[in-house]
C-alpha cells in the first residue's frame, strides 16, 4: 500500500470489479486509452487477476486503486507498468470524470513514482499517451517527463507519444517541435 496525504494507492483485488467496470467503460477511458472489450462484472475480475494481479507478483508493482483518505471513495487508477514492447517502465493512470481536476491524478502519480525510486530502485520511468490528450500531457510534464517521439506498441496499433524524463526547459522546446508532428 501506498499513501499520500489524500489518498491510498493499493493493489486491486476482485470485489473491486464493479468500480473498474464502470471506469474501463468511461467514454474518455475509450478515447484515450482504448476499449478493453470489459461489459460485465466477470470481465472486470479476469481483467484484474491477468493483468494488475499478475504485475504485482511479477514485478511487484502495477496499477493500484486509488482510494481517498476521508471516505475509502473508488477515485481511479495509478502506477508503474512494465510492458513487453517498452524498455522502461512507465506510468499510468485513469480517474473517474467526476474526480479529475481537483489534483488527485498528479499525488497518486507522485506517490507512485517515489514507491518506486524508494521501494523498487527505479530510476527512469517513461509514458506514452494518446496524442491530443493534452490534459494528461500536461500532467506528465509537471511529473518533469517531455515529449520525445511516436511510437507504436505494435504492428496494428495507433502511434502513441512517448514522454521521457528530462527539464522543464527541453519541455517547452519538444512540446512546439513534437506537437507539431502530432497533429
Amino acid at each position: 500500500m501506498i499513501t499520500s496525504s489524500r489518498l491510498i494507492l493499493r493493489e486491486m483485488i476482485a470485489t473491486d470489479a464493479p468500480f473498474i467496470l464502470e471506469l474501463l467503460n468511461d467514454g474518455d477511458f475509450y478515447r484515450y486509452i482504448g476499449d478493453r472489450g470489459i461489459r460485465t462484472l466477470e470481465q472486470a475480475q479476469e481483467y484484474i487477476q491477468q493483468g494488475p494481479a499478475v504485475s504485482y507478483a511479477r514485478y511487484g508493482h502495477g496499477l493500484y486503486l486509488v482510494e481517498r483518505k476521508e471516505d475509502g471513495a473508488s477515485l481511479g487508477i495509478c502506477g508503474l507498468i512494465k510492458r513487453d514492447t517498452l524498455e522502461q517502465v512507465d506510468i499510468g493512470y485513469a480517474f473517474l470524470p467526476q474526480y479529475r481536476g481537483q489534483g488527485y491524478a498528479i499525488e497518486a502519480a507522485q506517490a507512485a513514482l517515489a514507491d518506486g525510486k524508494s521501494r523498487l530502485g527505479i530510476g527512469q520511468v517513461i509514458a506514452i499517451v494518446t496524442p491530443g490528450n493534452e490534459r494528461s500531457i500536461g500532467l506528465l510534464a509537471k511529473l518533469g517527463l517531455v515529449r520525445s517521439r511516436l511510437v507504436k506498441l505494435s504492428e496494428d496499433a495507433d502511434e502513441c507519444l512517448l514522454l521521457e524524463q528530462g527539464s522543464r526547459s527541453e519541455c517547452w522546446q519538444a512540446h512546439g517541435e513534437v506537437s507539431g508532428q502530432a497533429e
